[in-house]
């Protein structure tokens, strides 16, 4: 099944007829190359390039009697070309056209990625630029731990998306070669000048050096390169779904007119968008492994790879064209509560101000052990009682003593904590940000 996010070409490319029309050009690469040599004739050139075709229907058929999908593609392509269809294949082994085929259909995929990562980035960094000085309460372990702005978040899922996007720039080049040295490697057929110029013909560059097939870290590079881009959108829409929670309602995926969330509760609005994303994560990363899995092959080759390939790399396209489009329409759309933030933020009274007073005392001449005593007393305090934690620092004589009333208010500004915003957006985003 398609994801419903996921974009035609996308569902295009991994199409059996694209498939085959991808062996084709292949097919029709190599004879023209082979033509310009003078190895086939050049009547035969133009009988193959005006009349080549094939049916998958009756590719199929023949396949059921040959059991061999590439001799069944090229016997139902040379049908439809006639007595010239011999020169067909000429001097070819299967791999060399479906190996060469596959990366033409990955690197035109990863394209597809790039632009969708393109898109996301631009919806992140929107919402970072907005959200630059909307001041939330930041969490380790889920627990509260010190003021930050919600437009940071984002800047860190600018940042990881960016190094995301340098992978997958990485691993497209190292998927976008082609092979024609036959059956063990050896160009015993045709000459490497040959692989060469095929190879330019379908915007490839040619393997330094191959088996039968090309090795399968390179296909497993792009898996895994996949897979990690999944695992940060899993990561953003993790973070989306914790903070949707009804006693945060920090952050809501967008939820359109006419939505229902329960077939029982009808006041639910769930985040099941994220959810998705989190959930064909797992898909994406499975696919990886198994891409790992086909590294270790049998001498020059087996083909214990290629019925894994069929379903994991269409699959992990598909599935992460369709995360990064619904992620993008969610950080687009998504509603930011920016007044529960900020009551989020003070509900715990001043707590999370405690690393300031700690600093602050131990400027003042007091030890560490005996501020870190005296901040962590209030503050175990205030956690039992849900008590008011700025005031009862201020009612100590202790604290009295070492720090003004003005330099007491400067612990607990919320500014303070804000002051180097514009600094981390600039190393993000740029001077212009």
């Amino acid at each position: 099944m398609i994801p419903r996010y996921s974009r035609p070409e996308m569902a295009r490319i991994w199409s059996e007829q694209n498939r085959f029309q991808a062996w084709l050009d292949v097919e029709i690469a190599a004879t023209e190359v082979l033509a310009e040599r003078g190895t086939v004739p050049r009547e035969a050139l133009a009988a193959i390039k005006e009349r080549a075709r094939f049916d998958v229907a009756r590719i199929d058929a023949i396949e059921k009697e040959v059991q061999h999908d590439v001799i069944a593609f090229v016997s139902n392509v040379a049908e439809n070309v006639g007595p010239e269809g011999r020169w067909l294949h000429y001097g070819l082994t299967s791999s060399d056209v479906v190996d060469t085929a596959l990366s033409v259909l990955m690197r035109d995929a990863t394209d597809l990625i790039l632009a969708d990562v393109d898109a996301l980035m631009a919806a992140v960094k929107a919402r970072a630029l907005e959200h630059r000085r909307t001041p939330m309460i930041g969490r380790t372990h889920g627990v509260h731990a010190e003021p930050m702005t919600f437009g940071l978040k984002l800047a860190i899922w600018y940042s990881e998306l960016a190094r995301d996007r340098e992978r997958v720039v990485r691993a497209r080049k190292t998927i976008a070669v082609g092979k024609l040295s036959g059956a063990v490697g050896t160009f015993s057929h045709l000459p490497p000048a040959v692989e060469e110029a095929v190879c330019a013909r379908l915007g490839l560059a040619p393997a330094p050096i191959a088996s039968q097939v090309l090795q399968r870290d390179r296909h497993a590079e792009l898996m895994t390169t996949l897979a990690i881009l999944a695992a940060s959108l899993e990561t953003f829409a993790t973070e989306v779904r914790a903070l949707q929670k009804t006693e945060f309602r920090e952050l809501e995926e967008p939820f359109r007119a006419g939505q229902k969330g329960s077939s029982a509760m009808p006041h639910k609005r769930n985040p099941v968008g994220c959810e998705q994303v989190t959930g064909l994560a797992r898909l994406v990363r499975a696919n990886a492994l198994a891409a790992l899995e086909n590294v270790a092959l049998w001498h020059q080759r087996d083909i214990s790879h290629s019925s894994v390939e069929r379903v994991i790399v269409p699959d992990s396209f598909l599935a992460l064209d369709h995360m990064l489009r619904r992620f993008t329409d969610i950080v687009r759309g998504m509603t930011v509560n920016a007044e529960r933030m900020r009551r989020n933020l003070d509900s715990s009274k001043g707590l999370v101000f405690s690393g300031q007073l700690l600093l602050e005392l131990t400027a003042r001449g007091m030890s560490r052990e005996d501020a870190y005593q005296v901040v962590q007393t209030h503050a175990m305090e205030a956690w039992r009682t849900e008590g008011d934690f700025r005031a009862a620092v201020a009612a100590d004589p202790a604290v009295r003593a070492a720090v003004s009333e003005a330099e007491l208010a400067e612990v607990f500004r919320l500014e303070r904590y804000l002051g180097h915003v514009d600094d981390v957006f600039r190393r993000v985003f740029g001077q212009d940000a």
